[in-house]
């Protein structure tokens, strides 16, 4: 099995053996071959990647900019794709079907190789994900799966199995209590944590600042909750926010590879509306406050959230701050509430069904699903 994706192929590689490429980053050239560089740059300014993400949406814009990608960059996508002769091809890019699909046809392999896509955006969706041509399509959400249909696809290539999350999010771990003795937590106060994804976007310096002044009461001269702020790769925040001097007991965090431990010893959580930060917190139960969004691309995750009763929007760090000292203190049962919401929301196990169903559907064609040795 050839892989555009990780998450997926985690479990794959575990039973069924998987090859991971980067067909951007290898075969094409710049600025195709830096999409994450490219990113990052935009996120930093969300109007233009939105003005980018509602232009590209056009049809006919889309359709100008995939068959131009084809046009320069079929035959170095067909030396990757060929180099492992593959029997399975997933994808979660939305731009990776056009080109990819259209190499097939080239070749003549569009009935020996089978194509999944697996939609990562958990509510909004580019239509550059759908294409008619996959043989299946994995959609994280009712929502999304009805928009597969306008673009094209039949209900029978699509299955609705939520959004895939790393494989050590859906297995047990230790509980709170013995989470917050591993993590040097205090053991007894409540858990809030802030988070701004791989990058530290969002708000975080704003709202770490008025946590730590509200969860202390001034009245009783003790905190009464905690705070653990995970900065990703801004080093220049986590070294600032580590600096200073805190009422409350408060963790500082660079990137993290164990966010199931931290989310799984908080109580509650602050982030931005990232899809996989969503699916992973409702796993763990936690209610969650969205501080920013992606404009177009997340905004759809913010009705997600809040319609469905597991949290709630603000982007005023001083409101945000009031509300996690009331689930902490006068409002525990909102707080409950939210928390069990999002267990019922939650699907930990969409990752494994996924690659499930793609097994399966691969045995009916007569394709192993793991590439010869």
């Amino acid at each position: 099995m050839l892989g555009f994706c990780s998450k997926p192929s985690q479990v794959f590689d575990e039973e069924h053996g998987v090859f991971l490429k980067d067909v951007w980053k290898e075969c094409l050239g710049w600025p195709w071959n830096d999409l994450e560089g490219a990113n990052n740059f935009l996120l930093k300014y969300g109007q233009l990647k939105k003005v980018l993400y509602d232009f590209t949406s056009i049809r006919w814009v889309h359709t100008f900019i995939l068959a131009a990608l084809a046009a320069n960059y079929a035959k170095e996508v067909e030396a990757g794709l060929m180099e492992y002769n593959p029997d399975i091809i997933i994808s979660v890019h939305p731009f990776m079907q056009h080109i990819s699909l259209k190499v097939l046809t080239r070749q003549s392999l569009q009935k020996k190789v089978i194509f999944f896509t697996v939609i990562t955006d958990l509510n909004t969706c580019h239509r550059a994900w759908f294409h008619s041509g996959v043989n299946r399509l994995y959609s994280p959400s009712q929502e999304v799966a009805k928009t597969a249909l306008l673009h094209g696809l039949k209900e029978s290539q699509i299955r609705v199995f939520a959004l895939p999350i790393r494989p050590s999010f859906c297995r047990a771990i230790l509980g709170k209590d013995d989470l917050r003795v591993e993590l040097e937590m205090d053991p007894q106060l409540p858990a809030v944590l802030l988070t701004g994804g791989g990058q530290g976007l969002g708000p975080l310096d704003q709202n770490a600042k008025a946590l730590g002044e509200t969860l202390f009461d001034e009245q009783l001269a003790k905190p009464i909750g905690q705070m653990i702020i995970v900065c990703g790769r801004n080093n220049d925040l986590a070294s600032s926010l580590g600096s200073l001097e805190w009422k409350i007991p408060v963790k500082v965090r660079g990137f993290e590879t164990q966010m199931e431990k931290w989310m799984g010893a908080c109580d509650c959580i602050i982030t931005k509306a990232g899809p996989g930060t969503i699916a992973e917190a409702l796993i763990r139960g936690l209610p969650i406050i969205l501080n920013d969004y992606i404009p177009g691309q997340e905004e759809g995750n913010v009705p997600y959230v809040v319609d469905n009763g597991v949290g709630v929007f603000s982007r005023s760090p001083e409101k945000t701050a009031k509300l996690v000292a009331d689930w902490f203190t006068t409002k525990t049962e909102e707080l409950k509430k939210m928390s069990e919401n999002a267990l019922q929301l939650a699907q930990p196990n969409a990752v494994f069904d996924i690659v499930k169903d793609i097994h399966e559907l691969a045995c009916q064609r007569g394709t192993p699903g793991q590439h010869p040795q």
